[in-house]
C-alpha cells in the first residue's frame, strides 16, 4: 500500500483481544492489528471489553439489551450469551452502515468475528467487507451468506482446506495463511520435555497427547486455558503428577520460552484444525512437531520440520516422535520464515486491500 487507510477490524466478541489470549483466532487479531499499525494504517479495533487498550479499541458493547417482562417470559427467548452478542454486532453494523456524514467512516472493514451479522449486514456497509473465514462452515454463517444473492461478499480463508470446505458456497476466497512475528517467537536451543499447548477441550487431544508422551516414555508440559472444566478434570487432571505436568494458561513471552526449550511439539487434534497457529508458532521457536494429519496442518508441515501420522493412531504418533527429535532446528525456523510470518500475511491482505479500493 502507498497510502494509509483507515481500517475498521471486526474482532470476536467472546474473549478479550489481550494476553494471555484465549485462543489462536485471539492471538491471530492481536497481531494482524499490531502489524496493520506498524505499516501507518490507522485501526480501530472492535472488540470485547478488557481488550489491550494500545489498539485502539472501541469495546462492542457486549451487555443485555433492555427487555420487557414479556419478552424475557417469551418461550422463543434465546441464550442471554447470544442474545447480548448478536445485540453488540447489530449495534456496530448499523453505525458503520450510517458512516460519517453521509461518507463511510472507515476505508475498509476487515472482519475477523465468527458472528454472521458482519456478513449479513456487510452489503449496507458503504465501504468494502472483507471477511475471513476461520473455521469450517457453520449453520449461522452459511445462512448469513446467502441473504446476499449477488455473492459478490469478500472472502478469505486461513487455509487452502478452509477455503475448500466453504467452496460450495464462497466460490474464491483467497487463501492467506495466518503469520505469526517471528521476533516475538524466537528460535530456542530445545533439548526439554516434549511440549502440548492449546485450548485445553475435547477437540484439541490433550488427552491424547498425555497418552503419546506415555508412550515414549517422554515428559510432557502442557499449557494453555481449561475452556473445558470438566474435560480438563476427567481426562487431563487425573493424569498429572511424575512426568506429565500442566504449566498453567501462560503470557506469550512465557509460552515461546517454553516452545523454544522444548524437544518436540505434539499437535493432537480431534477435528480438521482450519489452520493451526500452534504449529507456526512451534516451528518458529525451531521446534519440531508431530502431529495427527487433520486439516491445514499438512500445508504447514514439511519433512524436513515435522511428522504426521493418521488420526487416532497414538501408536504411530509416539513411533514419529523419535524421527521427530532428530530433525533439523534450524529448517524449522527456515520454514517459519518462508511460509508463515507475519510479516509476509500482513503484505497478502494490503495486496487485498489495493485491490478493492480506487
Amino acid at each position: 500500500m502507498t497510502r494509509p487507510l483507515r481500517i475498521a477490524l471486526i474482532a470476536s466478541a467472546r474473549f478479550p483481544i489481550r494476553e494471555p489470549f484465549a485462543g489462536g483466532l485471539e492471538a491471530h487479531t492481536w497481531a494482524l492489528a499490531w502489524a496493520l499499525r506498524r505499516r501507518g494504517h490507522h485501526i480501530a479495533l472492535f472488540a470485547a471489553p478488557g481488550s489491550d487498550p494500545r489498539l485502539n479499541v472501541r469495546e462492542l458493547p457486549v451487555r443485555a439489551p433492555r427487555l420487557s417482562p414479556a419478552a424475557r417470559a417469551d418461550l422463543s427467548m434465546s441464550d442471554p450469551s447470544a442474545l447480548h452478542e448478536h445485540h453488540a454486532y447489530l449495534s456496530l453494523m448499523l453505525d458503520l452502515a450510517r458512516g460519517d456524514d453521509g461518507g463511510p467512516a472507515y476505508d475498509l472493514v476487515h472482519n475477523n468475528s465468527l458472528h454472521y451479522l458482519p456478513v449479513a449486514m456487510a452489503p449496507a456497509v458503504p465501504a468494502p467487507v472483507v471477511t475471513t473465514l476461520h473455521t469450517p462452515p457453520t449453520p449461522w454463517l452459511e445462512s448469513a451468506i446467502q441473504t446476499d444473492p449477488t455473492g459478490s461478499g469478500v472472502f478469505t480463508a486461513v487455509s487452502a482446506h478452509t477455503a475448500r470446505s466453504w467452496q460450495p458456497l464462497v466460490r474464491s476466497a483467497r487463501v492467506v495463511h495466518n503469520g505469526i512475528d517471528l521476533r516475538r517467537w524466537p528460535a530456542g536451543p530445545g533439548g526439554g520435555d516434549l511440549v502440548w499447548y492449546g485450548r485445553i477441550v475435547p477437540e484439541k487431544g490433550p488427552a491424547l497427547a498425555i497418552a503419546v508422551a506415555a508412550a515414549t516414555g517422554l515428559p510432557l508440559t502442557l499449557a494453555g486455558p481449561v475452556a473445558d472444566r470438566r474435560y480438563f478434570r476427567d481426562r487431563v487432571a487425573p493424569r498429572l503428577g511424575g512426568r506429565i505436568r500442566y504449566a498453567g494458561h501462560l503470557t506469550r513471552t512465557e509460552l515461546a520460552a517454553l516452545v523454544g526449550s522444548a524437544r518436540a511439539t505434539l499437535v493432537t487434534p480431534c477435528w480438521d484444525e482450519p489452520y493451526g497457529l500452534v504449529v507456526a508458532e512451534s516451528l518458529a521457536c525451531g521446534t519440531p512437531v508431530a502431529g495427527f494429519d487433520r486439516g491445514a496442518l499438512a500445508e504447514i508441515l514439511t519433512p524436513d520440520c515435522g511428522r504426521l501420522v493418521p488420526y487416532p493412531d497414538v501408536a504411530a504418533l509416539a513411533a514419529a516422535v523419535g524421527e521427530t527429535v532428530k530433525l533439523s532446528r534450524r529448517a524449522c525456523r527456515e520454514r517459519a520464515r518462508a511460509f508463515c510470518s507475519l510479516s509476509h500475511m500482513t503484505d497478502r491482505y494490503e495486496a487485498l486491500y489495493a485491490e478493492l479500493l480506487p
